[in-house]
């Protein structure tokens, strides 16, 4: 409500009379007087025109002539410590009162307080304009038309206003409260900038029409700034915590596609500096990596020849920055930049419709690349450690090879190097016997991994020297007391004889071994135990023997498999039984993968697993069936599933089919041609690391014509798929005998250009 004349009248005397005193006694009580006053000019609606105008005639006749500047000065303070009460932004202020002062002073002519406001509203840096209650512009200044591309020549501007971007919030508040925002408008040559806009509402003293009067400021670079900066922190958030190439490319391609507004990101490497790249990318459709082929011609392939042919280029460069390429119209269509330091490396970023790319786009574009190359060459150089610790790792954990019917595997739980203080090692011995040491060292990471070095050459050599279990806990006793470190060691060393069906082991403190027959209840081995090493002085350690019975499965390993917070050990030790029990058919290899599988945390393990599966030579396979074609594929059944549990790997298994069922259709077929229809017999047995087939029948076999044409060829296709073949022929039938020696189980060590996962398969 406007203030009547009287309330007005008072105000503008009491303003005078501490103007008056303040101009003759500078001083911070004054200043006071004058935040008061400004208060109260608030509380009685006494408006910024008649403040400034009474203060301009009363600075003109206290201090008289205009060239006391000192005196117009601390008036011009007083006033705006008035003014500060009533919100009024001061920033330029001081500059605009001047300019203000040089325009009243050009043009004294001039009468109205209307041409006095509109010099005032011009005189301010930033931009001005008043709206009605509906949120209508209705006045602005020159500068706020510098700033929109909006003047006064085309007032009024109703809601919505022309400059404010579909969907943005801020100006529609305009006409219903006071406020203070920042929001992005477009400039009407095309620009986008940002504006921070201040809007108070104020009532007209002549009707008492509620306006509202604010300013607007250009931030466009602050706010560019500050998102380059959120942009930044995000990207280098998400690649922070990615330990290998692929994982950084797969969080950053996916932030920068995001950030920049992106169809397509993509980045090709050249592991081999030449030939075809492996291409990663980040469209619309989840993260792919695949290694491109140039000639295929695949449609789904994000990059074409010409763009793998750009990119090329752009890794050979010697100068490391952006490089725009331009679209048939101008405007921008795709970026490709170098990655990294080694020059096999380069990123594609494509978007979806050519663009204007500003200076500013070009510095944050410029910033998240710069970022996402750093962390593909630090992933890149933790690849290569971490490939080489595993290395490591694997040639001090065991032999390249193995003896038939083992697998083993090493779980590390340490990132980011991967290596730890669990061990395994099986040992062929001159008797035909096999050496098992399994052990876990105290601690994790490197310092464990060098005392793990240690014992395991010691318990090795002991093996070699033909100690028996107990005798080589004894012994490494000593030499864990002289390796720092290496107190508490926990070992199981057992010494297998296949052809006696027996296992002698000794158990240091160690998790128990577990065995299970075929189709029996899995059983934990408890004899045998005794402290870690290096603990106690043991005259001697114990000894146990226990049967394994033909086709049993035994497995030993480290307390990382069981040990699980708020799981009781003896749950862990039952589900291994279980495990063992129902892959009794299962190759060596695959009860591994079960028993993994089936105690792995939902969060993985927390500590080194070392596991080692040995598989005892089934008894023979003894098969009596009439000679009857129908009679084969049941025969071919029950081979699979005896060589499974014979360990026998399975392309080796195939031949062998492959080469018995031959044999046997050949008894079916030939044998009987000119009698009664007999049986065919076939045995499988282990003998030591051989398998050994006999099919006998008891008719007689017709000798193979010189040319057999396009059959008759299954003696050529038995000898192909077996060691060695032979015939017997005697007045009561013949016999086949094939063999085959089973292969050592070779496993992989680390890649030595990217190392393998965490939670890749079991090494076997």
């Amino acid at each position: 409500m406007a203030p009547t004349n009287s309330v007005l009248s008072a105000f503008l005397d009491d303003y005078a009379a501490a103007l008056r005193a303040h101009l003759a006694d500078p001083g911070q009580d004054g200043l006071s007087v004058g935040y008061d006053l400004g208060r109260r000019a608030l509380v009685e609606g006494i408006s910024l025109l008649d403040l400034t105008e009474h203060h301009h005639r009363a600075v003109a006749d206290f201090v008289g002539a205009p060239t006391d500047s000192r005196s117009a000065e601390v008036a011009l303070e007083f006033l705006l410590q008035t003014m500060a009460a009533l919100d009024i932004a001061t920033r330029g202020y001081l500059d605009g009162t001047r300019r203000y002062e040089q325009q009243r002073t050009r043009a004294e002519d001039l009468e109205g307080r209307d041409a006095f406001r509109t010099a005032l509203v011009e005189s301010l840096q930033d931009g001005f304009f008043v709206a009605d209650a509906a949120g209508t512009i209705v006045e602005v200044n020159s500068a706020f038309g510098e700033l929109t591309g909006y003047g006064a020549a085309d007032l009024p501007y109703p809601q919505p206003h022309p400059w404010v971007l579909s969907g943005s919030i801020g100006y529609p508040q305009i006409g219903t409260a006071a406020s203070h925002f920042v929001t992005p408008i477009h400039h009407r040559d095309g620009r986008e900038r940002w504006l921070a806009v201040s809007a108070s509402s104020l009532v007209k003293q002549e009707d008492n029409e509620r306006i509202f009067v604010g300013t607007v400021r250009d931030v466009t670079a602050e706010h560019d700034a500050q998102a380059r900066d959120q942009a930044t922190s995000r990207l280098v958030t998400a690649v922070g915590a990615a330990t290998s190439m692929v994982e950084v490319l797969e969080v950053g391609l996916a932030e920068i596609r995001r950030t920049m507004g992106a169809e397509t990101a993509a980045v090709a490497v050249w592991p081999g500096r030449t030939g075809r790249p492996e291409l990663y990318a980040c469209e619309a459709n989840p993260f792919v990596s695949e290694r491109f082929r140039a000639a295929s011609g695949d449609a789904s392939e994000p990059l074409d020849a010409e763009e793998i042919a750009l990119l090329d280029r752009a890794r050979r460069q010697t100068r490391r920055g952006l490089t725009a390429i331009p679209g048939d119209a101008g405007g921008t269509d795709a970026l490709v930049a170098p990655l990294g330091e080694t020059g096999d490396a380069a990123i594609w970023v494509r978007f979806s419709t050519t663009r204007a790319v500003n200076a500013a786009d070009w510095a944050l574009y410029s910033l998240l690349i710069g970022h996402l190359s750093v962390a593909l060459q630090r992933a890149r150089n933790f690849d290569q450690a971490r490939a080489t610790s595993l290395t490591l790792q694997r040639a001090m954990l065991g032999p390249i090879e193995l003896p038939p019917r083992f697998s083993v595997h090493y779980e590390p739980a340490l990132p980011p190097l991967e290596i730890g203080g669990d061990w395994y090692d099986v040992v062929p011995l001159r008797d035909g016997t096999i050496g098992v040491v399994v052990g876990d060292c105290v601690g994790r990471g490197l310092s464990a991994a060098v005392v793990m070095g240690q014992l395991r050459t010691a318990a090795r050599a002991l093996l070699l020297r033909g100690a028996g279990p107990a005798q080589l806990l004894t012994e490494l006793d000593a030499v864990a007391a002289r390796i720092p470190g290496a107190m508490c060691t926990t070992v199981c060393a057992a010494v297998l004889d296949p052809a006696r069906g027996v296992v002698r082991y000794s158990n240091a403190g160690h998790m128990p071994p577990i065995v299970a027959p075929p189709g029996g209840p899995g059983r934990i081995l408890e004899g045998g135990r005794a402290v870690p090493l290096a603990t106690f002085d043991t005259p001697r350690r114990p000894e146990a023997t226990t049967a394994l019975p033909p086709g049993a499965t035994l497995v030993l390993f480290t307390d990382g498999l069981v040990e699980q917070r708020g799981v009781d050990i003896d749950e862990g030790l039952d589900k291994i039984a279980d495990v063992l029990c129902e892959t009794a058919t299962a190759l060596p290899r695959d009860v591994a993968d079960a028993v993994l599988s089936r105690l792995c945390p939902p969060a993985g393990y927390d500590d080194d697993v070392a596991m080692v599966v040995y598989r005892q030579p089934p008894g023979p396979l003894h098969v009596d069936i009439p000679a009857d074609p129908a009679e084969l594929v049941n025969l071919r059944r029950l081979l699979h599933t005896w060589f499974a549990s014979a360990a026998v790997p399975h392309d080796l298994a195939a031949d062998l089919v492959a080469a018995a069922n031959e044999a046997c259709s050949n008894s079916v077929e030939h044998a009987y041609r000119d009698q009664e229809p007999g049986r065919v017999v076939l045995t499988a047995t282990c003998e030591g690391d051989r398998v050994v087939l006999d099919i006998t029948d008891t008719g007689k076999w017709i000798p193979a014509a010189d040319d057999p044409g396009y059959r008759g060829r299954g003696v050529e296709m038995m000898r192909a798929l077996t060691e060695d073949l032979t015939f017997t022929s005697t007045d009561e039938g013949t016999t086949v005998r094939m063999w085959v020696t089973l292969p050592a189980i070779t496993f992989p060590t680390a890649n030595p250009l990217r190392a393998p996962s965490r939670r890749a398969a079991a090494v076997h």
